[in-house]
């Protein structure tokens, strides 16, 4: 096979369509536009979401919430679940976390750990924050918190 027989695959390629350039291309004169109105003019037509003057739908509804720009979003564990996921002595931080499968993606503040349920496990705990009563089952349980 030489360059010069090099051609693109069938119906791969199709050749350019040029609009308004006489009746011989089919298309000449209005150019598929029609005859006159707004959308036969240069710069014609109207915007997405348009209805005609009609009040349209994005101000027919009602504005709801807001974005909170100094929130944090924390992903949250209970400490029951650590119970139940983790052996004795385990060290619990955001990969073990997301390697057994108690979280299945990390918010970008961190792991925030919640006190509900029990724990009998003595398990070293490494996240962002904890609550008071979460704080207080696991270092009754033995166990160690660390803010990281």
């Amino acid at each position: 096979m030489k360059l010069h027989e090099l051609s693109p695959a069938e119906g791969s390629v199709k050749n350019g369509f040029r609009k308004g350039r006489g009746p011989g291309s089919g298309n000449g004169k209005t150019a598929g536009k029609g005859h006159k109105g707004q959308n036969a003019r240069s710069g014609g037509g109207v915007r997405p979401g348009f209805e005609g003057g009609q009040l349209p739908l994005y101000r027919r509804l009602p504005k709801r919430g807001f974005y909170n720009k100094f929130g944090k979003n924390y992903t949250l564990v209970n400490v029951e679940t650590l119970n139940k996921k983790f052996e004795d002595g385990a060290v619990v931080d955001a990969a073990a976390l997301l390697s057994s499968g108690v979280v299945s993606q990390l918010a970008a503040d961190g792991i925030k750990v919640l006190g509900r349920g029990e724990l009998t496990k003595k398990l070293t705990v490494k996240a962002a924050i904890f609550s008071a009563t979460a704080k207080e089952k696991i270092e009754a349980a033995g166990g160690k918190t660390e803010v990281v």
